[in-house]
């Protein structure tokens, strides 16, 4: 269960008691609904989680509520908690159609603002994670291909590559950091990703053959 924040409970509430609307612009299950959160509703902080509730005693009365609110197609549920009905809305989007629903524009425009900065951050810690992920997988490579270019080295000599191998291993030990597409413009003549890829492979498996051999 989400807790409950009486700071945002209240700006809504406070909102539809002071603001005046336009009669024939609330139909009765927006009367309805918007009754119903002053006598029974609440809502989470949006800054930590979407949550909006009714508590009712009894079921009647949170279907009741709940038929209201499918006029709207808002997605809402019901479930029981000790001996009250509890009718819940979780995502954000709805959360947002329903202050709409009751008028509550200003409280509205409030979590729009919330969901923007949220949206905006989440996005951002999943594009870093991402670069993150992916430079991880590239330093991961580039250690592995030094470790086998070194063995072979060791174990075998420069000139046991092939000359186009060796330009590879070359430029891999100079440039740890590269990426395959940066090597492949560093080759004489330039050569594509795939093509950096597939000689990198090909040093990885002589790599194996010689500890197998071991």
């Amino acid at each position: 269960m989400a807790s409950t924040s009486p700071s945002f409970s209240y700006l809504i509430k406070s909102e539809i008691i002071n603001e005046k609307f336009d009669g024939g612009d609330m139909s009765l299950n927006r009367m309805y609904l918007r009754d119903m959160f002053l006598a029974t509703g609440s809502m989470s902080n949006p800054e930590k989680g979407y949550h909006l509730e009714f508590v009712f005693s009894e079921e009647s009365q949170a279907l009741k509520t709940l038929e209201a609110m499918q006029e709207f197609s808002l997605k809402a549920k019901i479930t029981k908690r000790s001996k009250n009905y509890v009718l819940y809305i979780k995502e954000g989007e709805d959360i947002a159609l329903f202050l709409n629903i009751i008028g509550a524009h200003k409280s509205l425009l409030e979590l729009e603002n919330i969901r923007v900065i949220k949206d905006v951050s989440n996005n951002v810690n999943r594009v870093v994670n991402c670069e993150t992920s992916n430079l991880r997988k590239t330093v991961n490579a580039s250690l592995k291909q030094t470790e086998d270019i070194e063995l072979i080295f060791a174990e075998k000599g420069e000139k046991y590559l092939e000359p186009n191998l060796r330009q590879l291993a070359d430029l891999r030990l100079s440039y740890p950091n590269a990426t395959l597409e940066e090597m492949g413009h560093l080759s004489e003549p330039k050569i594509s990703k795939s093509c950096v890829n597939h000689r990198l492979r090909k040093i990885s498996e002589i790599a194996k053959k010689i500890r197998n051999d071991e």
